[in-house]
């Protein structure tokens, strides 16, 4: 099995290509946690989760810059 880091790289990943809806991406992170993440990329995944859990509708592109930020700081830790 894979690690949280790269449990989450992956998801995020698929949101962004538009295979995952923002409330499975958001359910999902929270399935995950963030036990196993280094304190930095654990406060990007947490910015994360709460932009997801205010996120109407119209409001991608934010959640997509969000989401690419949180996605860099997971990947290089």
């Amino acid at each position: 099995m894979s690690t949280n880091p790269d449990r989450i790289v992956t998801l995020i990943s698929h949101w962004l290509g538009g295979h995952l809806a923002t409330d499975e991406l958001r359910r999902r992170i929270d399935e995950v946690g963030t036990a196993d993440l280094e304190p930095g990329p654990a406060e990007a995944v947490e910015e994360l989760r709460q932009e997801l859990a205010q996120a109407e509708n119209g409001e991608r592109g934010h959640l997509e810059m969000v989401a690419r930020e949180t996605l860099e700081a997971v990947a290089l830790g």
